[in-house]
């Protein structure tokens, strides 16, 4: 029984009533702003800066219109897809396999970008390797729509205009680097009128041969003709230049010889001149005796084992006797004695 009088029976007794609940909607609506101001600023921070590593080039956009071109570096730029960035790989070496494809170590040929007509009308199969390179990232994101393809196509009609005015000797033996430098010369010049944002680094022969085994082995026989004729021409080069001194030394002795022999002769014709002159003037001044004794040297250089008498009397009226020959007359005298 409770103090008021009133009886209090189990079961009886009246529920306690829970307090009600308020939402409290200001800490509600600063916990919607500050989660929306975080996603805002993680946002900002995501759309406003960009980063390029050193081998690329990036090309930023503004409302669609190129404004800007920016190197390696971390950068900014107007959020919110105001602004847009591509980024373009520029100081990276790029290749295009013409006439084979590898990858890794596999390798597969592919005839119909491989299979020319050289010239003088000989089907060959000739694989090319390009490098290129991306020189202008504007031009070649929106100066066409596939530059790569573009380049391709360029590289194997030229490709097949020079093999096509080669002979099929020069493209497979002596003839594929003069090959190269045409195609990538005709190349260089038709890309700079193009203006794709691309250029060519180098063009290179990746290999060539005929369609057949038999041609094969018939050019591998004609090579190593080419290579025994080389062998030849170094050795014969290799035999002039060892007897060539001594030809020339020969030579150079005979020279002098000729020219010791032609001064002697020199020297005596001039003494004979001399001699000449000098008995000239002998003979101006006496010509009866000189003449006479020219005449006794010269009987005696014809005649040297005659026997020479000289009379000395003159006509009738000489007072000299003579008797000839006079050897007898000794040899009686020493007889008789």
């Amino acid at each position: 029984m409770e103090e008021n009088g009133t009886y209090s029976w189990p079961g009886n007794d009246p529920k306690p009533k829970k307090p009600k609940k308020t939402l409290d909607f200001k800490r509600a609506g600063r916990t919607v702003f500050v989660v929306v101001l975080a996603l805002v600023l993680f946002t900002l921070a995501g759309t406003c800066f960009y980063t390029v590593d050193d081998k690329q080039q990036a090309v930023v956009t503004t409302f669609g219109k190129v404004t800007d071109v920016t190197d390696a570096g971390v950068h900014f730029k107007l959020p919110f897809g105001i602004q847009q960035v591509q980024k373009v790989d520029v100081n990276v070496y790029q290749k295009i396999e013409l006439g084979y494809s590898s990858n890794g170590q596999h390798y597969a040929t592919n005839e119909n970008e491989s299979a020319m007509i050289t010239g003088d009308y000989n089907i060959v199969n000739v694989d090319f390797f390009v490098e290129y390179k991306i020189s202008d990232p504007v031009q070649y994101l929106y100066s066409s729509n596939d530059p790569e393809l573009i380049l391709r196509n360029l590289i194997q009609s030229q490709v097949r205009n020079v093999v096509g005015s080669s002979t099929v000797d020069a493209v497979l033996t002596d003839g594929k680097e003069n090959i190269q430098m045409q195609v990538k010369d005709l190349v260089v010049k038709i890309l700079e009128e193009y203006d794709i944002g691309l250029s060519l680094v180098d063009v290179k022969i990746q290999d060539a041969e005929p369609p057949t085994i038999e041609v094969v082995e018939a050019f591998k026989a004609v090579e190593t003709a080419k290579q025994k004729a080389e062998t030849v021409i170094n050795d014969a080069k290799a035999y002039q230049n060892a007897q060539l001194p001594k030809a020339e030394a020969e030579a150079d002795k005979l020279i002098q010889n000729a020219q010791f022999l032609r001064q002697k002769r020199i020297n005596e014709a001039t003494q004979q001149v001399a001699m000449f002159e000098a008995m000239y003037a002998e003979y101006a001044q006496n010509p009866g005796i000189t003449r006479s004794r020219m005449y006794y040297e010269a009987i005696s250089e014809i005649l040297p084992d005659v026997k020479l008498y000289i009379n000395s009397g003159t006509g009738e009226s000489s007072d000299v006797q003579m008797l000839l020959p006079l050897e007898s007359l000794v040899d009686n005298q020493n007889t008789a004695e």
